[in-house]
């Protein structure tokens, strides 16, 4: 009993200890860690109260971001669909892109726009959105893994050289929320592009790609001569940053 007292009492000083280290290298409040053994080195961590991070500046715009803390039964239904597919990842190419935190949160937004994901390879964490629309959390998943691909890798992921695979007189807009293009419906005609979504901005174009290359497993029957450019492009430079990686 005495054995078990102490071991207990362990537990409970080591758990915080290990949250409050990891905020001193994310710097992201309120959060408890949910699990971190898992076969590719990520750890997951959940918001246990609603945070608020601090500004984010983008095009001279001051954005906050917020996110609210979720259930348990929606937190364990959640992580499993996450984790079956993040573990798709070796943790070899999830260090050589920069991920390793994984934060789950409801309801996560910048600058009052709701977002599937926040990445940030610099303090190599993603914050998810554990209640992002049904039909396409899965696919958003990997959506978001790519921006933190793209971050990590900006030198492979040229965007102009991306912009040249489309038509001339196709212009992308100037952020990903300078416009409604937010449909993430597959197009049934694509015509260059998967999604409305993809028609934003060239990064978000790339993202698109890459979920879907990624959802779907190779089962992309498309005749379209951009997507195919497109396709070949993010299969060609991811290969160059880890040759073992499986489509």
């Amino acid at each position: 009993m005495i054995l078990f007292r102490t071991a207990l009492v362990i537990f409970m000083l080591t758990t915080p200890l290990k949250a409050n280290t990891i905020y001193d290298l994310i710097k992201i409040p309120n959060l408890e860690i949910y699990e971190i053994n898992t076969e590719n080195k990520l750890r997951y961590l959940y918001a246990a109260k609603p945070f608020k991070l601090g500004i984010n500046v983008e095009y001279g715009q001051l954005k906050n971001i917020h996110c609210l803390n979720p259930n348990k039964k929606n937190l364990d239904s959640k992580y499993k669909i996450i984790n079956k597919n993040l573990s798709r990842y070796s943790s070899n190419f999830l260090e050589k892109v920069n991920l390793k935190y994984i934060v789950l949160c409801e309801n996560l937004s910048i600058g009052k726009i709701n977002t599937a994901g926040i990445p940030n390879n610099l303090i190599r964490t993603m914050i998810f959105d554990i209640e992002f629309n049904e039909n396409y959390f899965e696919r958003a998943i990997h959506h978001e893994v790519f921006h933190i691909i793209s971050d990590s890798y900006k030198e492979l992921f040229n965007e102009n050289e991306w912009k040249d695979f489309n038509k001339k007189n196709f212009k992308y807009t100037r952020c990903s929320t300078c416009n409604n293009k937010w449909n993430l419906e597959l197009y049934s005609e694509t015509k260059g592009f998967f999604t409305e979504y993809a028609k934003s901005t060239a990064s978000e174009d790339m993202a698109e790609v890459f979920s879907h290359l990624m959802f779907y497993q190779g089962k992309i029957d498309n005749n379209d001569p951009i997507i195919n450019k497109k396709i070949k492009f993010i299969k060609k430079n991811i290969l160059k940053i880890d040759n073992n990686f499986k489509f």
